[in-house]
């Protein structure tokens, strides 16, 4: 999303700048604003409107701007709503940096406070300043020596052009997960997020890729490439917890934020339909995929099984749930009808990334959700979505997992759209996920009751968890989790249908069952295993919605989740059971960061 612009050379008119950046209104029309640099008057003079490009050539009638270089920006909002204030480009104190930025600023929040408490001050809401002041913390008169150490501090996703007053006559370009092009032309260049901007004026582009940084002068040009420093910081990793014992309790505490950061910038309310800037090359080819085959491992492939039903109930899509370590041992039927999606927290999951392989060697479209920018898996896909919520330190996935159900549901809006599905029907979907951030944060009133919860069931060593339809996987995530961060017991998931197809023969009194019963269509089938399970003496621990009073006759203890849409319900009910795991480990005492025999990314097949 959002759209840029970059122009340096002997023209000095930012028209140019204006008319290239409106064949990019279609990634973004909040807000408009550009950035131009007089060198009589040796100043960076701004122009900034809300609302679409019209009204920032509005106010550049009133009062043009002259100079070179300039740059250029239209929005969609992410952080911060659509204002003059949280329009680009943005400054830094000294008002000598100017820079417009496409993507998301994952540690924007981190580096804010550093910032301000060197004495920074911000004038937006936006991720974008940060890097503003991060250049001017650096800055000693070298400008792309400066941007080199600032986006080192950067987790995130960007394309960047910024210029400097107190080093003039270049712009410096930088990108990380998000589009930029270099135009080439007789003693000018251009930088736009698309050819599409700059094609009339030049044929010849240079597409930059990751951890690339370019360096435009009115006559010449030259690239930088880094490879980017990794660290691990063990001395660092207590100051990270923010006041939480462990970081899967933080992570957990994350998990309404992760549906905020997950959707953010990606829906069109008013026109049911979702905005996913990494799927926009592929749509075409997406309106002719007949099958799509979702494989992950582990959690995500919990995740990937509530994406199956989704996809099917409501973008009438037929779809199959793959474990990527089998994926490229079966002759699978594949075709250019079929699409593949990859769900990995790390990208760098080896069972997933072989079978993306696999699937391009059958000539399938690939696709990703990733939370890692710049991952194997990102780069070996055609097109994908990333997760934006930031590193898990814990090696159980939590706040990655609600992440990867809030963006399946996305990816449902936009393939139903294409298909069959109304605009009624996208709208609903998409203002109930809006409400799930919230929604979601009322669970956490019930820590303090979960815990005790957790304390109370801590003496059984065998449980069951059941669902079905939607909630069929996100047991098998509550076994899963149980098992991981609570290592000592034993748990199994399954649909609540099967469980009178053996399992029930180990049902007693010390065999309790973790029954997920929200209100929605398959709520009878649900009482129905619970009277199966009461009539053997097994205790019930039940996830329950708002107002179903009736469910105390039959469990023994219950947690209350909001209402909401069906297909939504397993995002709400993950969080209950994520935290009743944590709160097991901890009364086991057992290390729920790092649990035995267990790693984050699973790089080996």
């Amino acid at each position: 999303m959002c759209g840029i612009v970059g122009y340096i050379g002997k023209r000095d008119n930012p028209q140019i700048g204006l008319s290239a950046l409106k064949r990019l209104e279609y990634r973004g029309y909040d807000s408009a604003g550009m950035a131009v640099y007089n060198p009589e008057k040796q100043e960076i003079f701004c122009l900034k409107a809300k609302g679409k490009i019209s009204e920032l050539e509005a106010k550049f009638s009133d009062a043009p701007l002259h100079g070179s270089p300039f740059i250029l920006h239209t929005r969609w909002a992410t952080h911060g709503e659509p204002s003059e204030a949280n329009a680009h480009p943005h400054w830094d104190c000294e008002k000598n940096i100017y820079l417009v930025h496409n993507g998301i600023i994952e540690n924007y929040k981190e580096l804010k406070e550093l910032l301000i408490a060197e004495g920074h001050k911000f004038a937006s809401e936006t991720d974008t300043e940060v890097i503003a002041h991060l250049i001017e913390h650096y800055f000693k008169n070298n400008l792309e020596e400066a941007m080199r150490q600032a986006l080192k501090k950067v987790k995130g996703a960007y394309a960047l052009a910024v210029i400097a007053r107190k080093d003039p006559g270049k712009i410096v370009v930088a990108k990380f997960g998000s589009p930029l092009i270099l135009g080439i032309n007789d003693n000018e260049f251009l930088v736009a997020s698309d050819a599409s901007a700059i094609v009339s004026h030049t044929n010849q582009v240079i597409t930059l890729d990751d951890n690339e940084m370019a360096v435009l002068s009115p006559n010449d040009f030259f690239i930088l490439k880094e490879k980017p420093i990794e660290k691990i910081e063990y001395d660092a990793e207590e100051t990270q917890k923010q006041g939480f014992s462990h970081f899967i309790l933080k992570e957990i505490f994350e998990e309404p934020d992760a549906i905020e950061k997950s959707i953010a910038g990606r829906m069109i309310l008013d026109q049911g339909l979702a905005k996913l800037g990494g799927l926009e090359q592929v749509l075409e080819q997406l309106k002719k995929v007949d099958k799509i085959i979702i494989t992950a491992c582990g959690t995500a492939s919990y995740a990937a099984k509530v994406g199956e039903y989704m996809f099917e109930e409501y973008a009438k899509l037929r779809a199959k749930t793959e474990v990527a370590s089998e994926f490229r041992y079966k002759n699978s039927i594949l075709d250019d009808k079929t699409a593949v999606l990859a769900i990995s927290q790390s990208g760098e999951t080896a069972d997933t990334l072989e079978a993306i392989k696999e699937a391009k060697r059958k000539g399938c479209l690939t696709l990703g959700i990733v939370n890692t920018v710049g991952s194997s898996i990102a780069k070996e896909t055609d097109a994908g979505v990333y997760c934006r919520v930031g590193p898990e330190i814990s090696v159980a996935s939590s706040k990655a997992f609600i992440s990867q159900l809030s963006i399946l549901a996305l990816i449902t809006v936009g393939l139903g759209r294409q298909r069959e599905m109304s605009l009624v029907t996208g709208k609903n979907i998409l203002e109930e996920l809006q409400k799930l951030p919230e929604l979601s944060k009322k669970i956490f009133n019930q820590a303090d009751y979960i815990k005790g919860l957790a304390e109370k069931y801590s003496i059984y060593r065998n449980f069951y968890f059941l669902g079905r339809k939607y909630n069929s996987s996100i047991a098998s995530e509550g076994a899963l989790k149980l098992k991981e961060i609570a290592w000592k017991i034993h748990a199994e998931g399954m649909p609540a249908g099967e469980l009178k197809h053996g399992q029930i023969a180990l049902t007693d009194e010390n065999f309790p069952a973790v029954v997920i019963c929200p209100s929605d269509s398959v709520y009878s089938k649900m009482k129905n295993a619970m009277e199966e399970i009461k009539a053997r003496k097994g205790k019930i621990l039940a996830i329950a919605t708002e107002g179903q009073e009736d469910i105390k006759n039959l469990a023994d203890d219950v947690i209350y989740i909001p209402k909401t849409l069906e297909m939504l319900t397993p995002i709400l009910s993950t969080i209950p059971l994520h935290l009743f795991a944590a709160y097991l480990g901890l009364e086991l005492g057992l290390d729920i960061d790092k649990p035995r025999n267990l790693a984050k990314s699973v790089t080996v097949e």
